[in-house]
């Protein structure tokens, strides 16, 4: 037998612990709510699964900054499957972590981009072949038309439709231009380059000397050399690329979605002199995640083409990206992108020129000729030396096509 006072007790005692767990758990306390009204009190139910709705949010938010401060302390291999996780969740919902960027790091996206291009070479059977890249034209909008091959059945795999050649006509060449757009796809930032510090997004910088590596009369150029240097000052690195107190030094970054043509073309008549191969992550490169993640061109694996043009220095930068870590140059057969053993944070040099007139050693490169290829969506950077006149003719934002005229004098 208990006592009446005791079994009071035990019941304010269960009372009092069943409004602290309502207060910590919403869902609790609307299942509750619903039990109570279920004879008919739809109004107060509704109100309660709406109070329910603004308060989830707030909560998943706790759960997760507390699930980052966990992360941060754990081993790096213990991170990989939260950062699996976060990987597939929208940004919106990764942006109350405190280390987000360190934990998106921490996922193994040069593992994945490899096994991405272990899929795309995998030889379709005929009859799949049309199902399966009609999928893919009707969700990133693919032209076809312009495809020199438009028989869908004719792509072995996904990785001979991803890099598929254009009609020779598909891309005419701006005539009134000097300097034209090296890919199809939007540009995401353009403009002069007032310092060492370059914005990727508005609003958000790398350092021009992490992104392009020494230079010749700054430091020496050493195969398999670390770029994590001590940056120069905010000027000095940006003023020794340039010939000319005349000139200025400009920029401009051209985002391919997976929807675009995934070859990229030369932007002038100019001659290439050095490839630089970093290697480094496979982030996403999409403007969401750029405007984001700091130096996130800096963070990524690329090859810089660096060397010279009527106006002195020029460069153009693919940058890899998410399942795009093999890049393609068609004149250097000795680049291999994304290989098993590589350490990020080194690069790799490769010469085309041993003497010091760079302008007449070299490769020589034609405006609209094609240059390489992507294995998906990925973005270039083209940073090149031009008299104060030079004025683009695009803007921030706009969708342009290879051969598309971006600036003049």
């Amino acid at each position: 037998m208990v006592s009446g006072s005791s079994c009071r007790h035990h019941l304010g005692a269960c009372s009092r612990r069943d409004a602290t767990c309502s207060k910590r758990d919403p869902l609790r306390r609307v299942g509750r709510t619903r039990e109570g009204e279920r004879g008919g009190g739809g109004g107060r139910v509704k109100r309660a699964a709406a109070r329910l709705r603004l308060q989830l949010p707030h909560l998943a938010r706790r759960h997760l900054s507390a699930l980052g401060a966990r992360v941060r302390g754990s081993a790096s291999w213990r991170r990989w499957p939260i950062a699996f996780l976060c990987y597939f969740l929208p940004v919106r919902t990764l942006q109350p972590l405190a280390n987000r960027v360190a934990l998106y790091r921490s996922f193994p996206t040069r593992l994945l981009s490899r096994a991405w291009g272990r899929v795309n070479g995998v030889e379709l059977p005929t009859w799949l072949r049309k199902p399966v890249y009609s999928l893919y034209i009707w969700t990133f909008g693919v032209n076809m038309q312009e495809a020199a091959v438009e028989d869908l059945r004719l792509y072995r795999n996904l990785g001979e439709f991803f890099r598929r050649p254009l009609k020779e006509s598909a891309r005419p060449l701006c005539s009134a231009s000097c300097l034209v757009s090296p890919a199809d796809g939007r540009i995401v930032h353009l403009g002069r380059v007032l310092s060492s510090e370059v914005e990727q997004v508005k609003g958000v910088t790398y350092s021009l000397e992490h992104f392009l590596g020494p230079q010749d009369g700054h430091s020496n150029l050493t195969s398999a050399t670390s770029t994590e240097s001590s940056p120069s000052s905010s000027s000095s690195f940006r003023d020794g690329l340039l010939t000319s107190p005349d000139n200025d030094l400009f920029h401009a970054v051209v985002y391919l979605a997976p929807g675009d043509y995934h070859r990229f073309h030369s932007p002038a008549d100019w001659t290439v002199a050095l490839r630089r191969h970093f290697t480094g992550s496979l982030l996403s490169v999409s403007p969401g995640v750029a405007g984001r993640v700091k130096a996130l061109f800096c963070l990524n694996e690329r090859v810089a083409l660096s060397g010279r043009w009527r106006h002195g220095f020029f460069s153009l930068t693919a940058v890899g990206a998410t399942n795009v870590g093999s890049i393609r140059i068609y004149f250097d057969q000795e680049l291999q992108t994304n290989a098993p053993g590589d350490k990020k944070g080194h690069f790799h040099d490769l010469r085309y020129a041993a003497g010091a007139e760079m302008a007449k050693e070299g490769v020589a490169l034609q405006r609209g000729e094609a240059v390489g290829e992507f294995n998906l969506g990925s973005t270039v950077v083209v940073l090149f030396e031009a008299p104060k006149s030079f004025a683009f003719s695009v803007k921030p934002g706009q969708t342009v096509r290879v051969g598309e005229g971006l600036g003049s004098l």
